[in-house]
């Protein structure tokens, strides 16, 4: 897989954080930053999608039983 290099610049506390977690556990710097990045990706793209979900109408519970009851998958 091809790579990139990323530069950012962030507090000597957080780098001092995640090179102790890193090393007491046994993992690669480049590899928990890239799927730390990753996770948040998702966790954004989730609450794009709640709020999307937010706006959408919704129906009663007894509305939806009914719709089922008919379509004979209850």
């Amino acid at each position: 897989m091809a790579q990139a290099q990323l530069a950012t610049r962030i507090s000597p506390q957080v780098k001092d954080a995640v090179e102790a977690v890193c090393k007491s556990r046994g993992l690669k710097m480049n590899r928990f930053i890239e799927e730390a990045l990753l996770d948040k990706l998702e966790e954004l793209e989730d609450v794009d999608d709640l709020k999307q979900i937010l706006c959408e109408p919704t129906r009663p519970l007894s509305e939806i039983l009914e719709e089922l009851k008919l379509d004979g998958q209850l």
